[in-house]
């Protein structure tokens, strides 16, 4: 699994999130991830998670979500622009949630 890491330091109350989604990486090996969000933006859908193992880290990891339903998948961002745009969406939008380092 190639993914996008943005930063995000200094997450609150992650103890508390029990939203958990697990993934398979293109060996195989499942990883455990706390969903944190999904942004809308230029008429696509993201979503933001947070890599369970490394969640000390403050990285999140964003994909494109592409399908409905049981065709839903998760992309990874080869653009990292679009990474940035996506990330600075899901800053403004849980601003109140999280606690970001510039």
């Amino acid at each position: 699994m190639s993914d996008e890491n943005v930063n995000l330091e200094g997450l609150e109350d992650f103890d508390e999130l029990d939203n958990k989604i697990i993934l398979n990486d293109e060996d195989g090996n499942e990883i455990e991830f706390e969903f944190l969000d999904v942004v809308e933006l230029d008429d696509k859908e993201y979503v933001v998670l947070l890599p369970v193992a490394e969640a000390e880290k403050g990285e999140v990891v964003i994909f494109r979500i592409e399908g409905e339903g049981d065709e839903e998948s998760y992309v990874s961002l080869d653009d990292e622009a679009e990474a940035e745009r996506v990330f600075e969406a899901f800053k403004e939008k849980t601003k109140d949630e999280f606690d970001f380092a510039d």
